[in-house]
């Protein structure tokens, strides 16, 4: 059932949304959307968020993984993924399967999903790390295979797409000084891109309402913390392990200069929007210090 909103009620929340795009006009903003969070109807609503941002000056670059659907992928050719401690085993065959799906698949349907909003201008522009030294790494480990952590982001052509008025797009497959790709963990290398912007934002878009008290009660959503704060609660036992990357890294981007970092509810559409531009948001925001 669509909900329709008197006049006046609209105005209220276009005047609540205000100060906040004062606020972030002109700064950079990265959304890391996770597989887990990919679908048709939530990639339309994520495309209209990013080009009503983009409208009022605010500068998305979007950064993606892919986990589920390379998993779909690896047993459709009758490979069983395997993971070490959250990490994916990447062997050289999975390893192709990894840069196929999220270079080849995923990449470019949201490039199209994000253009085929867009009007008569298209503005999305489709990015692996693999291009241009746009993501340098070196293994992370023998016993994880091609798996990299990222050493170096070429935040320039990041900027550079930005300044002409491009939306970069940008799939979590870097590259070592000699050219061989790695598969990265698109939440460090979120983090990564947004330390080497010096974005005022990192958004985790995840398929969880955020931090919870108890894990599998969505009534214990946890709205506010520091990062000393976040980091005591990845000791406990009551977060699971498939966060801890994402919490990690909110925490770590705050840490090293990014100003805010929010893990929120990918599947409600347009949450990005209310997260960013209401008072009260949706998810878990996380700071360095507190400020609220």
């Amino acid at each position: 059932m669509k909900i329709v909103l008197l006049p006046s009620e609209i105005a209220t929340v276009l005047v609540e949304a205000l100060p906040y795009i004062r606020e972030f006009a002109g700064k950079s903003v990265v959304v890391k959307l996770g597989g887990a969070a990919i679908d048709r109807e939530s990639d339309l609503a994520l495309a209209q968020d990013v080009l009503l941002l983009r409208s009022v000056g605010v500068r998305c670059v979007l950064v993606h993984g892919g986990g589920p659907q390379v998993d779909a992928m690896l047993r459709r050719v009758g490979k069983e993924p395997e993971f070490r401690d959250g990490l994916r085993v990447t062997d050289a065959e999975t390893l192709e399967i990894v840069r196929m799906v999220l270079v080849g698949k995923i990449n470019r349907d949201l490039v199209a999903t994000i253009n085929s909003q867009a009007g008569s201008e298209p503005v999305a522009v489709g990015v692996s790390g693999e291009d241009a030294g746009l993501l340098t790494v070196t293994p992370a480990d023998s016993a994880f295979g091609f798996v990299g952590n990222v050493t170096d982001v070429r935040a320039e052509l990041i900027h550079r797409l930005l300044d002409d008025g491009l939306t970069p797009v940008i799939s979590t497959v870097g590259a070592d000084a000699s050219g061989q790709p790695y598969n990265v963990n698109a939440d460090e290398a979120a983090r990564a891109i947004a330390v080497a912007m010096h974005a005022e934002k990192i958004v985790y878009l995840t398929a969880v309402p955020g931090l919870l008290e108890e894990a599998n009660d969505e009534r214990t959503l946890i709205p506010r913390l520091t990062s000393a704060e976040l980091r005591e609660r990845l000791k406990s036992a009551s977060v699971g392990k498939g966060m801890i990357p994402k919490l990690k890294a909110c925490a770590d981007a705050v840490d090293q200069g990014v100003n805010f970092a929010h893990i929120i509810d990918g599947r409600v559409h347009h949450s990005l929007l209310i997260e960013l531009l209401t008072d009260h948001g949706v998810g878990t925001m996380v700071r360095k210090e507190k400020s609220w």
